[in-house]
């Protein structure tokens, strides 16, 4: 489907648009959640203890970057779930759970190696929803486009943190 607007008679534009947007927002905010408790990286924690690359930015930093990009995250999949496609947002449900998958295997289960796995999927995966979104919407493609960049650099994060433990 093209970004095309869907006609003001369809379902997607009365009463369920904002349903759908609060339930894109809702999403987002269980992963962010859910990540939240298990990701433990003050002092003492078991993240504070590795070794960790020059270029690993100030624990503050994360909260107020991924606020902004799940922000982003839920408008782009609202506004692909207005224009009726339903491929790109199987890949961007596939993708938010290996976000949360990232959180709980490379805080909750303290695993290095096991985090460099899922943040691989993750990267691709996330690839795979920003092509379906451009063929649906291409604003919604453009807003994901930060997230992959900072997908890509907790990858490489990541890999750094594996490497060096």
């Amino acid at each position: 489907m093209t970004s095309a607007a869907v006609p003001s008679s369809h379902p997607r534009h009365r009463e369920g648009q904002w349903l759908a947007l609060a339930v894109s927002f809702g999403a987002v905010a269980v992963v962010s959640v859910i990540g939240s408790l298990a990701t433990d990286t003050g002092p003492g924690s078991w993240y504070a203890g590795l070794e960790q690359p020059s270029w690993n930015p100030p624990d503050w930093v994360f909260g107020p970057v991924w606020s902004v990009l799940f922000a982003a995250m839920a408008v782009a999949a609202w506004l692909v779930w207005r224009t009726g496609e339903r491929r790109a947002l199987v890949a961007y449900g596939v993708q938010l759970a290996l976000n949360l998958a990232w959180t709980l295997t490379f805080f909750g289960l303290e695993s290095t190696w096991g985090g460099v796995a899922v943040i691989a999927a993750l990267v691709v995966a996330f690839v795979v929803t920003i092509v379906g979104f451009a063929r649906a919407h291409q604003l919604a493609a453009w807003l994901l486009v930060p997230y992959l960049a900072w997908t890509s650099y907790a990858a490489a994060l990541t890999g750094a943190i594996a490497l060096a433990s």
